[in-house]
């Protein structure tokens, strides 16, 4: 999806960009809209979608949403998380550790729904599962 709608951008339009099949597209086109409302809705309804290694579209997408949508700058926080530790990105080591310390600050004011992990059970479960990874913990310490 590559296109740019005129200035006077009707809703139907915006509501199609959220749900084109290119979600890191559509959800790129909605921060820079900017919509957050609906880039928001598009995080928390294909969350399944987000792809951790998309960090050109997730980071500023993380830093636009923190503000009023806290929970879907959670979710995109933790798939760039998930997927560097994953992946062994050790080169994202220090970016995830960043995230992370971002997700505590973002989760103390987030009450968990939709079957998002806790905080605490999800950095509990990073460090059952990438508890050796110390060049990561390191950096969150």
């Amino acid at each position: 999806m590559i296109f740019w709608p005129p200035y006077n951008c009707p809703s139907k339009t915006l509501d199609l960009v959220k749900n084109d099949k290119d979600f890191s597209g559509a959800l790129g086109f909605l921060i820079s809209w900017p919509d957050l409302n609906r880039a928001a809705a598009l995080v928390m309804e294909r969350r399944r979608e987000l792809d951790g290694d998309r960090y050109e579209i997730l980071t500023p997408a993380s830093e636009a949403l923190a503000g009023k949508h806290k929970l879907a700058a959670v979710l995109v926080l933790r798939a760039m998380i998930d997927f560097a530790l994953t992946h062994n990105r050790s080169s994202s080591y220090k970016h995830a550790a960043r995230h992370l310390l971002s997700c505590t600050s973002l989760s103390a004011g987030v009450e968990t729904c939709g079957g998002l992990e806790p905080h605490d059970a999800y950095v509990a479960r990073l460090r059952r599962e990438h508890g050796r990874k110390n060049a990561f913990w390191s950096l969150v310490a």
